[in-house]
């Protein structure tokens, strides 16, 4: 039995014809040999599996080539070619970064630098995964790297260009390596299928190019996976089973469910695909780039753009024809919004069934959403036989007319010269002025008004969290109008009551709560009413809840013209010291010894 060598080694390009989807970069490098203008280092970047590596070593052959062709490949068979093809050439030496990335591994790749070629022109060393490289190990080589040896050329191959020092960049030619397109890997695959003696669908084969996300050497190594699977017959059917990969089919069948407002279909399908062990984040993603493609399909400029097989191709147009324009816009944002809130939702599935449901009610029979009203989730079964229609005698009316009266000014209460003078001068009032909030009262509609049913309020999710908009409040109509204000009298104990009722009733405020029970009101005139706190931060708190106090109040003694004066009392409040001096002076009055110590030890206050 021979020993298996895997697709992705021995399909691997041994020159630049055969090197697959970067056709700019090796024309280049054949240029540049043909010409004789080559650099003395070079840095190759790119994604994984898109032939990096390979082209260094092609490159290295090539450059070393004895009997060269016209159009800049190797001969593979001279004894530099024949040498490389053997593994047993000296011109050519690979270092793994990754593996060693030490000073040392480093300096021993520098002593080999300054031995010359046996054979052919140039030393070539091919470091990969460059980025691995410690920072003592890059500044160890920056030096030979700048002025290496006429005979060394440096190849330096990364998948991440941005950890490789500046320094290091700008001594290197710099080739960034592009994704292999779709076509161009489908192209290959048949390729290998027909040298392997492998029938292939060219379905099955897009889809192992879509699986392998640009990387030749991962397409490869899934075309391996699939051709064991298959036994040498590879099916569509059998690569989106083999891979895990949700068939186009069902997002046809959700997009048909969504044309006809089928939500039960939907809601069928969904549970078909979790029941397969699919996830749910997979499918929505999946579903947002399906229509995505439809909105691609939809301009023959764009449809470059989509690439499938042919036959899947000709099913996206015809599709896309039954869809507007504004409806997938619309779809692929309910999709993306589902998305982004997939992970913080708790109950993932409902999720995905409520996205599907607003996809399903954005059209019915095939109209754009832009005709029906938006945002809005109808019901999905319409009344039964079994339901009995809405009685006559119990149609409520929507339209009410709300009427405002504009209240008269309020006007502040001046104080009299001999209240003003009254006051010590070490009192602060503060006076809070608090316009009465208007009221507004039903009026009856007109006869001739027309009658409409009132709809019950909804309550839960809101709708907007998920990506849709809140449905427009059409059924009532309001003009606003200010009642006249109340003006009933009270008494003191009534205000002492409700104060007290207030108070008791704030539980998580327990600082303005223990300075409402502390301090009590004192009614003056003209419904004024005084509160007299002990300290500023009592006098903050009151004042910063004025609003709600004084709403309270109005609201339970029917007057709208309370209004309160916040009042520090500082006659009873101790005098307490604070500086070194006052301390002192305090101290002081109780021992007048202090003073003696303090001259004896020539004493001084900080």
């Amino acid at each position: 039995m021979d020993n298996y060598i895997v697709s992705a080694r021995k399909y691997r390009p041994s020159t630049f014809r055969s090197v697959v989807g970067q056709k700019s970069l090796t024309t280049t490098l054949k240029n540049a040999i043909q010409s004789n203008k080559l650099a003395h280092a070079y840095l190759f970047c790119g994604p994984r599996g898109v032939g990096k590596t390979s082209c260094a070593r092609i490159f290295a052959k090539t450059i070393n080539c004895l009997n060269p062709t016209a159009d800049g490949e190797a001969c593979n068979e001279c004894e530099s070619c024949k040498a490389f093809n053997e593994q047993r050439s000296y011109n050519i030496h690979e270092l793994d970064a990754a593996s060693n990335n030490s000073v040392d591994d480093i300096r021993a790749l520098i002593d080999q630098v300054r031995i010359p070629p046996p054979i052919g022109k140039y030393k070539v060393f091919i470091i990969d995964e460059v980025h691995m490289l410690s920072s003592a190990a890059f500044n160890a080589f920056l030096k030979t790297l700048e002025e290496p040896p006429h005979h060394a050329l440096f190849i330096l191959a990364t998948t991440e260009k941005h950890k490789v020092l500046p320094t290091i960049l700008s001594r290197c030619q710099i080739y960034d390596f592009s994704r292999i397109s779709i076509a161009d890997m489908v192209e290959h695959l048949e390729y290998v299928s027909s040298c392997e003696g492998v029938t292939a669908e060219p379905e099955a084969l897009n889809v192992i190019a879509q699986k392998a996300d640009g990387g030749m050497r991962d397409a490869l190594s899934i075309f391996d996976q699939v051709v064991s699977f298959t036994n040498g017959n590879i099916t569509y059917q059998a690569v989106i089973d083999n891979l895990n990969v949700l068939d186009y089919e069902y997002y046809f069948r959700l997009t048909d469910a969504m044309l006809s407002g089928n939500v039960r279909s939907a809601i069928l399908i969904l549970n078909d695909i979790l029941s397969k062990g699919f996830d749910g984040q997979n499918i929505i993603t999946g579903l947002a780039s399906h229509f995505r493609d439809l909105l691609v399909c939809k301009d023959e400029a764009t449809l470059i753009l989509f690439e499938v097989g042919a036959s899947i191709r000709e099913r996206y147009k015809e599709m896309a024809k039954r869809c507007s324009d504004g409806l997938l816009f619309k779809a692929i944002e309910l999709a993306n919004t589902c998305d982004l809130n997939y992970r913080a939702s708790r109950n993932k599935r409902l999720l995905l069934e409520l996205t599907l449901i607003q996809l399903c009610q954005l059209s019915s029979a095939g109209q754009p959403a832009d005709d029906k009203k938006k945002g809005l989730i109808e019901p999905i079964a319409s009344n039964g036989p079994g339901q009995a229609p809405a009685q006559s005698g119990q149609v409520v009316t929507a339209q009410q007319t709300y009427t405002v009266q504009s209240a008269p000014p309020l006007q502040r209460p001046v104080q009299s010269p001999q209240e003003m003078t009254g006051a010590t001068p070490r009192q602060q009032v503060v006076s809070t002025h608090v316009p009465p909030s208007p009221t507004l009262i039903p009026q009856a509609p007109p006869a001739s008004a027309p009658k409409r049913v009132a709809r019950p309020p909804q309550f839960g999710t809101s709708i907007k969290e998920i990506g849709v908009e809140h449905p427009k409040a059409q059924a009532v109509t309001q003009t606003a109008t200010v009642v006249q204000e109340m003006q009933s009298p009270f008494s003191q104990e009534a205000l002492v009551h409700y104060w007290d009722a207030y108070a008791s009733a704030i539980d998580k405020k327990v600082y303005l709560k223990n300075t409402m029970i502390n301090c009590k009101p004192a009614l003056q005139d003209n419904y004024y009413f005084e509160v007299c706190v002990h300290n500023p931060g009592q006098q903050d708190e009151l004042t910063n809840n004025c609003i709600d106090i004084l709403s309270y109040l109005r609201m339970q003694l029917k007057n709208t013209r309370i209004q309160m004066r916040v009042r520090i009392d500082e006659t009873n409040q101790k005098h307490l010291a604070y500086t070194s001096a006052e301390k002192y002076e305090h101290l002081l009055n109780i021992n007048p010894v202090l003073a003696k110590l303090k001259d004896e030890f020539n004493l001084t206050l900080d």
